[in-house]
């Protein structure tokens, strides 16, 4: 079975990425915005922060994320997924807080439809999803286009949302996921 790139080759290539779209034409590398793009283009509403020329400014990140999604599907097709291996340390403190099948790429006691209707699924997806979404609009950016993008611009913005993110993730794993 194929195995993914080592880490030496796709490091560089994501960070070449950044200079290539900006020497391309200026593009913005980014994923987070497209929900934005796809409401102003569907269905603005009225709403003055979808009132905007979609087309100019997000049809590149449209076209970035089908790329995206056609990319995973395609890498998925060649090579699918192996079992992800986690360390024995992680698997028992998972254990300790009720997560025991470490079968798929994901746990099923959190990522599946009969999870969401508990409190711990429908606190992870539907709540999380929302920070998530509302955090990414009001950061201006998710944590892969500010790490990435943003830090090779050297924004100093960019270095107080990671930093954000990295704060709001420790302080997840270890005060809200254990009351979960």
């Amino acid at each position: 079975m194929p195995h993914p790139l080592p880490w030496y080759v796709a490091g560089p290539l994501i960070g070449l990425t950044v200079p290539a779209l900006l020497l391309v034409g200026n593009k913005a590398f980014g994923v987070s915005s497209n929900f934005r793009h796809v409401c102003a283009a569907v269905a603005p509403c009225g709403v003055d922060f979808f009132s905007y020329d979609w087309k100019r400014l997000g049809l590149w990140n449209l076209t970035f994320l089908a790329g995206v999604c056609v990319g995973a599907a395609i890498a998925m097709w060649l090579a699918p997924p192996e079992v992800v291996h986690v360390s024995r340390r992680t698997v028992v403190q998972l254990q300790a807080i009720g997560i025991h099948d470490f079968t798929g790429l994901a746990p099923r006691e959190i990522f599946t439809w009969s999870a969401l209707a508990t409190r711990r699924g429908f606190t992870a997806i539907v709540v999380g999803g929302f920070l998530v979404g509302f955090g990414t609009a009001y950061a201006g950016g998710c944590t892969s286009g500010h790490a990435i993008a943003g830090l090779a611009d050297r924004q100093l913005a960019s270095l107080v949302a990671v930093c954000g993110f990295f704060a709001g993730g420790l302080a997840a794993t270890y005060f809200l996921l254990p009351w979960l």
